[in-house]
């Protein structure tokens, strides 16, 4: 079974929801059968490379929200994403474009490392206190030598601005194609999707509802779970 996931590095729902996938995944009996393939979304693919500023700046423009309530969401993000095991560094980070990023991805799948290389992207971006985005060729080319890439094949493809771009939007096409307008989007064997970054529980169904059927796709929820769309990303509030 082949499970699809659609994500950005930038939105923190990305980040809690592949954790949590992870873990129904970790506890599902086939999971040693099932193939997952990283695909590409861009939450501001209008975004220039030099265009970055400051997560609480970026989200204080498209909610109009107080930079107080800003800061609260983020603590609360931090928080659930400690319950999940993971870092969460909630104030300083950079907001900016994560086209180079997937051109990257892109260009790491073909040579086994795409994994790797989005779980360092992750952490590069939460948790780190260096900047993705201010000056980051020279950062990318050292995350993508952690990932167990080569230097200089990472450094030709960020330096080609055309290298691995039909592939981020070819992805992005897909997306759009399979009815997904936010991110975390997961597609199991192209019969089920599942929107946001549900509870464990959720994905273990779908795990189970895929496996070895044959419906047409179809859409598990419960409830509203958070995710990332066009106009941002959703802050969760105390």
């Amino acid at each position: 079974m082949r499970v699809e996931i659609w994500s950005d590095i930038a939105c923190p729902w990305c980040y809690v929801g592949k954790a949590r996938f992870e873990k129904a995944l970790g506890a599902f009996p086939h999971r040693d059968e099932v193939e997952v393939v990283h695909r590409s979304f861009e939450l501001d693919p209008g975004r220039g490379k030099d265009e970055t500023e400051s997560v609480v700046a970026m989200l204080t423009k498209k909610y109009g929200m107080s930079e107080a309530q800003v800061r609260a969401g983020e603590e609360n993000l931090r928080g659930l994403a400690a319950a999940e095991g993971l870092g969460y560094r909630a104030e300083g980070r950079d907001h900016g474009s994560t086209f180079d990023m997937h051109r990257l991805l892109h260009f790491a799948k073909e040579q086994g490392r795409q994994a790797e290389l989005l779980q360092i992207l992750y952490r590069a971006n939460f948790v780190e206190e260096r900047s993705l985005y201010v000056d980051a060729d020279a950062y990318l080319v050292d995350l993508a030598v952690e990932a167990g890439l080569d230097a200089d094949a990472a450094r030709k493809v960020l330096a080609d601005k055309d290298s691995y771009a039909d592939e981020v939007r070819a992805d992005e096409r897909a997306a759009a194609e399979l009815g997904a307008n936010g991110v975390p989007f997961f597609v199991l064997d192209r019969k089920f999707g599942v929107s946001g970054a549900q509870p464990v529980e959720v994905f273990g169904k779908a795990l189970e509802q895929a496996w070895g059927s044959r419906s047409p796709l179809k859409l598990i929820e419960d409830g509203d779970a958070d995710a990332c769309g066009p106009d941002g990303c959703a802050v969760p509030q105390r």
